[in-house]
């Protein structure tokens, strides 16, 4: 029996090898596994075992809550990357566990802290011992903006024709520019053809902080106009993808700041206590509704105004997507599917790091 101990990968060893390339492909596996667990008529290549994840109140403050999103996700493949040169063509399986803190107020401590603290267990899915422990506050920001950036391809894109992702230069409103807002902005822009890129946030400064880091970052080669918005409605009226990250209680956007008569996706990331608040149920009324998980949805989106029409899994899979003039929306709540198998596309790129060096 084996005594080796789990090795511990800190946030700057996870930062190094997270690109979009290996991020994006991991996410979408986890996806399309999540749909072929309980769709008979598709090949059984993959599946997940995903239990709802539990949540814990530390005593009566709503505020702070940890969080505990096992998986088992089986027979998958994960395309080769830059970052690894091992053959990744053989089918494996992965067993993780994500631990996740959410303290609403740490932003407002002296120092600020981040509201969300995560770490990834892996463990060797044929003894069950834990083979690594892995930082995953990076990790989770990265495979949640990546699920929006999946999202966006196969139902605002592919809408469009199959290479439309490469082709088409798109307006993006980012509303909520904390941590989500920023990761989605980065993504966006990394991924895609962004045009502009319109910021909005309830405090103007934060916003405008955000909008000249991306200008450092990005560059005037880019060809992005960045702007900061007064208004939810003004950062929207013209967004062909609006990526909304609140902890908003109260609709920020409404059916009449969209596009009229033109298609739009939305990808909703709320994190407050009811996941879907931040958008107005006029837009819902009139949308196309996806989701990553059913099981996810119905157990955490409890009176939700309208039917979900499919999960994203299934339009990677099957190529149902919406029509140019719908409104779509990804309701986003993140799967522990996709902790598992971004920590282990991470895991593969270090060791494989480690065995060239």
């Amino acid at each position: 029996m084996s005594t080796k101990p789990p090795v511990y990968y800190n946030a700057d060893a996870v930062r190094r090898f997270l690109t979009w390339p290996l991020v994006n492909n991991a996410v979408e596996t986890a996806l399309t596994a999540v749909v072929k667990h309980h769709c008979q008529e598709l090949p059984a290549q993959s599946f997940a075992i995903q239990p709802k994840r539990s949540f814990t109140a530390c005593g009566d403050h709503s505020g702070k809550v940890l969080l505990t999103m096992p998986a088992f996700v089986g027979n998958y493949r994960l395309q080769a990357s830059p970052e690894c040169s091992r053959e990744l063509g053989n089918h494996r399986s992965t067993l993780a566990c994500k631990l996740v803190t959410s303290f609403r107020d740490n932003p407002e401590r002296n120092p600020p802290l981040p509201s969300i603290h995560a770490h990834v267990l892996l463990f060797d899915n044929q003894t069950g011992q834990l083979a690594a422990i892995m930082e995953g506050t990076d990790l989770t920001t990265w495979r949640t903006a990546s699920a929006s950036v999946v999202a966006t391809k196969h139902l605002y894109f592919r809408r469009f024709g199959v290479q439309a992702e490469k082709e088409m230069p798109i307006n993006v409103a980012i509303v909520g520019c904390g941590v989500q807002g920023q990761i989605h902005a980065a993504a966006f822009c990394a991924n895609f053809r962004v045009r502009k890129l319109n910021l909005y946030n309830r405090t103007e400064a934060k916003a405008q902080e955000m909008a000249e880091q991306l200008q450092r970052e990005l560059g005037t080669e880019s060809g992005t106009q960045i702007l900061v918005c007064r208004s939810a409605n003004e950062a929207c009226q013209d967004a062909d993808v609006i990526c909304i990250a609140t902890y908003s209680k109260e609709p920020l956007i409404n059916i009449k700041d969209l596009k009229s008569k033109q298609g739009v996706h939305i990808n909703a990331v709320g994190a407050g206590v009811v996941h879907f608040s931040e958008v107005s149920p006029d837009i819902y009324h009139q949308a196309k509704v996806y989701v990553d998980c059913y099981a996810n949805a119905e157990a955490e989106l409890k009176g939700f105004p309208v039917p979900i029409s499919a999960e994203l899994g299934a339009i990677l899979l099957e190529g149902n997507y919406p029509n140019e003039t719908d409104i779509s929306v990804f309701q986003s709540m993140g799967m522990a599917s996709e902790d598992a198998c971004v920590a282990q596309a991470v895991h593969d790129a270090i060791v494989s790091s480690a065995d060239d060096s």
